[in-house]
């Protein structure tokens, strides 16, 4: 597992996928191998085994971990943070369309996150927003820098669209330019258009901003 950062910032507490520290507090800790099979890997009517094992995941303090476990790793078989594989099945299927913030927020914090597409685009916006360098940016992401490179010039041209959109910048001549500090009009826009972008940013970051 890998911890990258520059600065003295307190370690997420999200684990990384090649943790599996979280095991020992699991409710079914120390199980008997055939009773964990018959209870979580149960037959497909075994509705007796199905019950009883999510009651036992009802209280687990490591369901969450458990679930994106098994999300992380595709695992089609068996019960995991109290869903069966049936349960689960929808969200594998939208796996690369997964958006969670805890997970963005801990890459942010330096914490190696597998992130799905969508978390990728999110968290490339924000340090695009920071001003970091794409190589910054694909150290940070573990990532190929002419693909980096290519996110981030997408996200340049969002950022701009949107500025553009709330009256941040004009286009004159196809360059962009801030509101002139001195007219009373562009200054409202420009101020009114902050706090629509300040809000439109926290929005699309949600916990992560």
């Amino acid at each position: 597992m890998r911890y990258k950062t520059t600065n003295d910032s307190p370690a997420p507490d999200l684990r990384g996928t090649g943790d599996h520290s979280w095991h020992d507090r699991g409710a079914c800790y120390g199980m008997a191998p055939a009773r964990a099979d018959k209870l979580f890997f149960h037959t497909v009517r075994d509705r007796l085994a199905i019950a009883e094992a999510k009651r036992m995941c009802a209280t687990c303090p490591v369901k969450k971990d458990c679930f994106t476990y098994a999300i992380d790793h595709q695992v089609i078989f068996g019960i995991w943070g109290g869903l069966t594989d049936k349960e689960r099945k929808q969200w594998l299927e939208k796996r690369g369309e997964r958006l969670d913030y805890d997970r963005i927020r801990a890459t942010l914090q330096g914490r190696d996150v597998p992130l799905t597409t969508a978390e990728r685009s999110t968290v490339i916006h924000h340090l695009r927003l920071r001003g970091w360098s794409p190589e910054r940016v694909a150290h940070r992401l573990n990532a190929d820098l002419d693909w980096t490179r290519d996110l981030m010039r997408e996200a340049a041209r969002a950022i701009e669209a949107r500025d553009l959109y709330w009256g941040l910048v004009e286009e004159t001549g196809g360059k962009l330019r801030e509101p002139h500090p001195g007219n009373p009009d562009e200054q409202h826009a420009a101020t009114h258009g902050r706090e629509v972008q300040s809000h439109a940013l926290i929005s699309s970051l949600g916990k992560a901003a």
